[in-house]
């Protein structure tokens, strides 16, 4: 019985072996570069046969026939087989190539879209594009689910025996095979989602209805979770292709079918004419764009062997050559299909990146489901549409049962997909991973938490971090001791504030405030949409061109300066606050605030009395200056998606338009307020993608203050005295430098994103990106607050303007009005992505160069920034 047993075993083996040997396998790579080709066709003249896999892998079984690689933008290359073999085929790039047929000749041709049956298909299947649009029905439904995947990818069995995993040996269990890339992988992070899209024609009405939702994972040990998910959800989004630019990975990708820039942007051969399911035929279109650095797709496109120039199925990914930053390889399948009503629908939507941060670092892949299912044209229901916001969460989404999300998925999920909760719990365990977990997750979020227990989340975080030692002109050395608490301690309030010290002027200074949310919140108060009510006292100093940082005042970073800042201030500020936000977006902040300053150092206060310039005796009183004053400020940012941190919340995307309108009151006598004022300020953000050419942010600011007031109630430019760059604040511009009552500012910076470095041999390798800028402001300063006119020598509501006394006793003034017809222009050349890292700006300062040494007159400036 054993022999028997054994025999059979022996052999099925033979046979498996026999079986695997009548194939042949190998790689697809490029001639010139050594480069992997994935999605090269590899297939005998009668048969459908495969592709190469991302890594340009590829298994066929053998036929003693020809077997053709084909792929757009190469030379086929044939070979006629004998055997079963491995076979490595290096594809020449091809320049030159013959229109028209599926087959090469003798004859070359350089490519033109004049007479191109190509061109001339797509530009049929462009002009058919608005049968498909659902848009132009006066109702539609449907439903929607996505999943996403976020898995360590390429896992190997060495990295248990010796690598990173040795000491998580029980995750091999979890280890499992991707069916689209043959590779070891780990998942660890599984998203899923169902929603409703409901539109309504007239009035236009576009809503999403979120009818389940649940993360598993990861991202569950981390308090704010949410940004793992937000970000992978923004970069790798849904994908329309009827769209004119497809955003993905954070950028606008022009779309093969785009009606604007399409037919000029790509390079379109016919390649086969194909059956199709339901008996049908359709005609496989291959597509690369022009220069495959380029921010475009290349694949592969069937159109229905028709009138009515459907696509049936594209089948694309990011060329190899891209400059796109971290994507190893990436691959989108789309279905369509056409309804019984007519129209031609989207069904599933698959996408899988492979991801390489830096080469000596853990791959990752992302893979995204979506499916879309349950279309009707029905009317709908006006109190459907009557929500607040584009958006509603029904009450019941994160408490569905496994039949719900089973009745939706067209996949199931795998065993690992399924166990998450299992996985964290297995984590969590292990001896020596809470410490671990809990330092990495101080230096990603920048606060340390009172627990290592993912179980317990903490109710109070210590941090910011990078605030804890720094210095400054009157700090000296600076030490601050920080600490908030969290929705655990309370969901409704909040406590923050900090203890620092300076080491020079031995003074401590600190923040103590109250947040007071009448919404409940899931860590932190200033989740959206806010609702807050704030309380605070706050005691420290800083300069007053600090004010406008977005960041720390007593960053770590920001505390490198390129000029010396010796005008500072002391203040004591009580501060009340209201804060209410709109899921439109649209927020409203009232503020009532009573400011004491106390200038310190080099900076002073003293009236006008009629000597014509300030007296060391009298700037050696320190005059203070105490102000009352109440703020009405408006904002809308229609669209706008946020992601939350432990240190503030950032938009995942600038997309949106930005517009701000503020008022400000200044009450004299009320709880001591010096001068009653009225300060007026409005802006507008707005970012334009210009396709291949990049991008371009905009900010128009202006303002006014309406008063006669003293100098530190002007208008001062936002001043960024650090070397690190800072969003929307000039570079050049010295503290206090121009003080005005009228101004109007123009920011613009142009971001190429390698469109001319990716024509240049040398840079187009380093995936270097070029970005160029400019920086104007206007200003005026009203006769009523000048200090410099005679007429106002004596008016002692008015102060000198800032300044140094020299040697000699005579005084230099720092600060200076500015010629309404003569702005202040900067502009600058920037280079980023250097090691997908760096951004490195040189800065030129054009105008008011008169009175400035030469190492004033430019700069180098930088920063990190990670983008895709």
């Amino acid at each position: 019985m054993k022999k028997r047993l054994l025999l059979l075993i022996a052999a099925a083996l033979l046979l498996v072996a026999s079986a695997a040997a009548q194939q042949v396998t190998g790689t697809v790579t490029d001639a010139k570069t050594g480069e992997v080709l994935p999605f090269v066709n590899v297939y005998y003249s009668s048969s459908n046969g495969t592709q190469s896999g991302l890594d340009g892998t590829y298994k066929v079984d053998f036929h003693a026939r020809k077997l053709t690689f084909s792929m757009v933008g190469y030379k086929p290359h044939t070979v006629r087989l004998k055997r079963a073999q491995r076979l490595d085929v290096a594809l020449e790039p091809l320049e030159y190539t013959q229109l028209g047929e599926a087959t090469v000749t003798g004859r070359k041709a350089k490519y033109s879209r004049k007479d191109n049956p190509a061109v001339e298909l797509m530009r049929k299947v462009i002009a058919a594009k608005r049968a498909s649009d659902l848009k132009q029905r006066n109702f539609y439904s449907f439903d929607k689910y996505r999943r996403i995947t976020f898995a360590l990818n390429d896992v190997s069995e060495q990295m248990f025996q010796n690598g990173a995993l040795k000491k998580f040996a029980f995750l091999h269990d979890n280890i499992e095979t991707c069916n689209e890339t043959g590779r070891l992988i780990l998942p660890i992070s599984v998203d899923e989602s169902v929603t409703q899209e409901i539109f309504r024609r007239d009035p236009r009405s576009l809503k999403t209805i979120v009818k389940g939702k649940r993360t598993n994972g990861i991202t569950d040990l981390f308090s704010t979770g949410d940004i793992l998910t937000t970000v992978i959800q923004d970069c790798f989004t849904d994908v329309n292709i009827y769209d004119d630019e497809v955003r993905l990975l954070q950028y606008p990708f022009n779309s093969p079918i785009s009606s604007h820039s399409a037919i000029n942007f790509y390079r379109y051969f016919i390649v086969d004419t194909v059956a199709w399911e339901g008996g049908g035929r359709a005609i496989e279109v291959n597509f690369t764009p022009n220069n495959p650095q380029d921010f475009g797709f290349s694949g592969a496109l069937f159109v229905a062997a028709d009138s009515t120039y459907r696509v049936l199925r594209a089948d694309m990914g990011i060329p190899g050559r891209s400059d796109v930053n971290y994507v190893e390889h990436m691959r989108i399948i789309q279905d369509f299909q056409q309804l019984p009503s007519g129209e031609q629908v989207l069904v599933r939507d698959n996408m899988l990146a492979e991801l390489k941060v830096v080469s000596f670092l853990q791959k990752f892949m992302v893979k995204r489901v979506t499916d879309y299912s349950h279309f009707s044209f029905e009317e709908i229901p006006p109190k459907s549409f009557k929500f607040k916001g584009n958006e509603l969460t029904l009450s019941d989404a994160m408490m569905k049962d496994d039949a719900f999300w089973s009745s939706y998925r067209s996949d199931p999920l795998s065993e690992t997909e399924a166990q998450m909760d299992r996985l964290v719990t297995q984590l969590s365990n292990v001896r020596g991973f809470k410490p671990v977990l809990w330092i990495a997750k101080a230096f990603i979020e920048n606060f340390v938490e009172t627990t290592t227990d993912p179980k317990r989340p903490s109710k109070v975080d210590f941090g910011p971090v990078n605030t804890t030692i720094t210095q400054n002109f009157v700090d000296g050395l600076r030490l601050r001791a920080s600490a908030q608490t969290t929705a655990a301690f309370n969901p409704h309030l909040f406590l923050k504030g900090y203890v620092a010290y300076g080491f020079r002027d031995h003074r401590f200074k600190g923040l103590g405030e109250v947040t007071y949310s009448f919404l409940p919140k899931a860590y932190l108060p200033r989740e959206f949409p806010v609702h807050n009510l704030t309380v605070s006292y706050n005691n420290d100093v800083i300069a007053p061109s600090d004010k406008f940082l977005p960041t720390d005042k007593d960053n770590v970073f920001t505390s490198l300066k390129w000029t010396k800042v010796d005008h500072m201030m002391y203040y004591e500020t009580f501060r009340l606050l209201y804060d209410r936000e709109w899921d439109n977006n649209l927020r409203l902040k009232v503020q009532l605030r009573r400011e004491k300053d106390e200038p310190t150092a080099s900076l002073f206060y003293q009236p006008l009395d009629g000597a014509g310039a300030p007296s060391q005796e009298a700037a050696a009183w320190k005059k203070n200056l105490v102000t009352t004053d109440a703020t009405l400020t408006l904002e809308y940012q229609p669209g706008a998606k946020w992601i939350n941190t432990k240190q503030r919340r950032y938009k995942p995307n600038f997309d949106n338009p930005v517009f701000t309108l503020s008022h400000t009151t200044g009450l004299k006598g009320v709880l001591g307020g010096d001068y009653t004022f009225h300060l007026t300020e409005a802006s507008v953000f707005k970012r334009f993608w210009l396709r291949s050419w990049g991008k371009i942010d905009m900010q128009l600011k202006a303002g006014a203050q309406w008063s006669r007031v003293p100098y530190p109630l002007l208008c001062m430019p936002a001043a960024n005295l650090s070397y690190i760059l800072q969003d929307k604040t000039f570079n050049l511009v010295n503290n206090m430098e121009f003080l005005n009552d009228r101004y109007a500012s123009l920011m613009a910076s142009w971001d190429l994103n390698g469109k001319i470095f990716n024509r240049i041999p040398l840079l187009r390798k380093l995936k270097w990106r070029e970005s160029i800028g400019g920086k104007v402001l206007w200003g005026h300063l009203t006769a009523k607050n000048n200090p410099l006119l005679p007429e106002n020598a004596a008016d002692g509501r008015l102060f000198y303007f800032p300044g140094k006394f020299r040697a000699d006793g005579s005084f230099e003034y720092l600060s200076m009005p500015m010629d309404w017809k003569k702005p202040y222009v900067e502009v600058y050349a920037g280079i980023h992505n250097i090691f997908k890292l760096f951004h490195v700006q040189y800065v030129r300062r054009l105008t008011y160069t008169e009175h400035l040494p030469e190492k004033h007159k430019w700069g180098i400036r930088g920063m990190f920034r990670v983008t895709f």
